[in-house]
């Protein structure tokens, strides 16, 4: 194997640890691969490491093996799962963001302790220019969570936890309807809310 093969099966697992779900459309995206052709062979050619599994709209999926999280260091086990939906969405807005660097998921934003303590889990989090990016993705989530978790952001602002500029929130969600829900429940904040079809690569 070629020294830059390696290093595109290096790049490619490496994406797969970060995002823990890609379609083969988000790895070609991501990595330059070119055609669809020149992209099933690069997978193809990775099966050693990388298991796959078609979601419900027919795409293949593609997520780290055991051989695949041993050569990258990670110790988060993936699997065929139902929910990958959520995980796609949030990568299509990786994407559309221009892959920021310091984009992190499943982030903990925590602040006091006892019962003054607030915690909440962002669906990913970066920041830019001293400005908190907050990511949601509404799928299947109900309502009255994301109620609780626009409160907990407020409370979160008003304590001061990022600082000097009101962090812009972002979700992702699956219809007109949800979207208007969300946009009032998040009046007053610095919000944007997309449908898939407006994110997709």
């Amino acid at each position: 194997m070629t020294l830059k093969k390696r290093r595109r099966q290096e790049a490619i697992l490496l994406s797969l640890k970060k995002l823990d779900y890609l379609t083969r459309e988000q790895i070609q995206i991501l990595h330059d691969l070119k055609s669809d052709r020149n992209a099933q062979r690069v997978l193809q050619e990775m099966r050693d490491y990388i298991d796959s599994f078609n979601q419900s709209q027919g795409k293949r999926v593609y997520y780290l093996n055991k051989k695949g999280r041993a050569c990258v260091d990670s110790d988060k086990i993936r699997v065929k799962i139902t929910t990958v939906e959520h995980y796609l969405m949030r990568n299509d807005l990786y994407i559309m963001l221009g892959k920021p660097k310091e984009w992190r998921n499943e982030i903990r934003i925590r602040s006091g302790e006892g019962k003054q303590e607030i915690v909440v889990v962002a669906d990913a989090h970066y920041e830019k220019d001293n400005r908190h990016y907050i990511i949601e993705i509404d799928h299947t989530q109900k309502m009255n969570k994301n109620r609780t978790k626009v409160r907990k952001y407020r409370d979160l602002i008003q304590r001061g936890v990022f600082g000097q500029h009101m962090p812009k929130i972002m979700w992702v969600t699956i219809s007109e309807y949800r979207r208007r829900l969300l946009l009032d429940l998040c009046e007053g904040l610095d919000v944007d809310v997309f449908l898939p079809s407006e994110i997709k690569p």
